[in-house]
């Protein structure tokens, strides 16, 4: 459970695995997006992206009142959505501690679609093709460099606050989307679910 001094309670994949193979399991909430979520997830969780969950929270809360486990990749995403979630008033919120990364390297089940890079090394090869391009470019056009700074700066940015506006602004992207998700969909299943 979470508490207001301590919201986050990381559930390890081996916890998540035992539950899940008893029957007794929580429900699954991945927030990655769409493309990611085809890409590999748990079997019998439910793609809600994190800005569809913060739009539709209230709504979403009134159909969790089970245990509810937050995944996305590593972590943070999911942790965003918990404390969404939680501002909501929903209880019994738990987020899986080192998402899919973790989840994957334990060995547990993961239902695989069509393969895509994973987001952080879209944002490593477009951030380092600017920074590489402006590189080479400003041996022949003065200041040009200062565009690889820029993206320097936004990378130091990212990671001191734990988020990516390159990230974000690249799952906008035709590739990444895959299918939109449709909120009254997984209402409705988590309504039918008993």
């Amino acid at each position: 459970m979470t508490t207001d001094a301590s919201r986050t309670t990381a559930f390890t994949p081996a916890a998540l695995q035992h539950l899940l193979t008893t029957g007794d399991g929580p429900r699954l909430l991945d927030v990655r997006t769409p493309g990611e979520f085809r890409t590999g997830h748990i079997p019998g969780a439910y793609n809600v992206p994190l800005d569809t969950l913060r739009e539709h929270r209230m709504e979403l809360g009134r159909h969790l009142d089970q245990d509810v486990v937050l995944v996305c990749r590593s972590g943070a995403r999911a942790t965003r959505a918990e404390e969404a979630l939680a501002e909501a008033g929903l209880p019994n919120l738990r987020v899986l501690d080192g998402g899919m990364m973790a989840w994957e390297a334990s060995g547990a089940p993961v239902n695989r679609g069509e393969q895509r890079w994973e987001m952080e090394r879209q944002v490593r090869l477009i951030a380092g093709s600017i920074v590489l391009v402006s590189g080479v470019v400003g041996f022949f056009v003065p200041g040009v460099h200062l565009i690889g700074t820029a993206i320097g700066a936004g990378l130091t940015f990212a990671a001191l606050s734990n988020t990516c506006a390159m990230g974000m602004m690249l799952a906008k992207l035709p590739y990444n989307r895959g299918p939109r998700t449709d909120i009254r969909s997984v209402i409705a299943s988590l309504r039918n679910r008993a």
